[in-house]
């Protein structure tokens, strides 16, 4: 009797640890080669996207780099199955400067094109981008000064046809009026839509343009979102504090 129901014993622990290294493996590979989750700690893409939403990121979208995998080893050169981003894409990327950080924001700008800001307005290879003026946007508090703000909010459309929002803090901003940028070879230029509140691609010393390497893969959709100042751990605030509506939305 001992000896049987000690080999049913380590047989049912065998077991247990097989399923275990199983799905750490089948993780993994989600993790590296499909979709990886991510969560927004600042407010550099409000309105699209706030403080406090948790997303999947597609890996397979631009292909792979030797950052798609975990803790990125120097595994890989260049890109694999490479296929170049669409103006308009929500992407995280690595920082270039510092390549252990993880950064979000849209692409703007190509390889070879020329991007400019004249006075808070859009210009992609000197043609202005389309705006549409939208109502104030209230909330969430876009510029980092007050929760109940209106900020003007705008509608841009891509030469591409891509539409979005972005938000307006002032109307003389440090960045409105930039000098004109060409975009490298294999190299793609981000902005954040919180425009007055973004470290970007304008600013060269601190992101610059970023390598297509670099590019870890696209936002895809918002699986959880929780207030800002709330912890999601926090199960029993949830009622109150989980942002209802933006669960399983679609990233534009």
């Amino acid at each position: 009797m001992s000896v049987t129901t000690g080999t049913k014993s380590e047989s049912g622990l065998g077991e247990t640890i097989r399923v275990i290294i199983h799905a750490l493996l089948i993780a993994l590979v989600i993790r590296t080669f499909l979709f990886q989750p991510f969560n927004i700690p600042s407010g550099s893409m409000k309105a699209t996207l706030l403080v406090g939403d948790y997303l999947f990121v597609s890996k397979y979208s631009y292909g792979y780099s030797h950052y798609s995998i975990p803790f990125s080893p120097n595994l890989l050169s260049g890109r694999i199955f490479g296929s170049e981003p669409n103006r308009g894409d929500i992407l995280v990327f690595r920082l270039p400067r510092d390549d252990s950080t993880d950064y979000i924001k849209r692409v703007i700008g190509l390889p070879g094109d020329r991007i400019e800001v004249r006075n808070g307005l859009l210009y992609i290879n000197d043609k202005p981008v389309e705006r549409e003026r939208l109502s104030d946007f209230i909330g969430e508090d876009p510029c980092g000064s007050d929760a109940t703000a209106r900020v003007k909010r705008w509608k841009e459309t891509l030469p591409n046809g891509v539409s979005y929002e972005t938000l307006d803090c002032t109307d003389n901003g440090y960045m409105d009026n930039t000098i004109v940028y060409t975009v490298p070879p294999g190299h793609f230029f981000m902005m954040g839509d919180n425009r007055d509140n973004s470290t970007d691609s304008r600013f060269l010393t601190q992101v610059g343009y970023v390598p297509f390497e670099n590019i870890i893969g696209r936002a895809q959709m918002i699986f959880f979102s929780i207030a800002e100042g709330e912890h999601a751990w926090m199960f029993w605030r949830w009622p109150f504090a989980v942002r209802w509506h933006r669960l399983f939305t679609i990233v534009r």
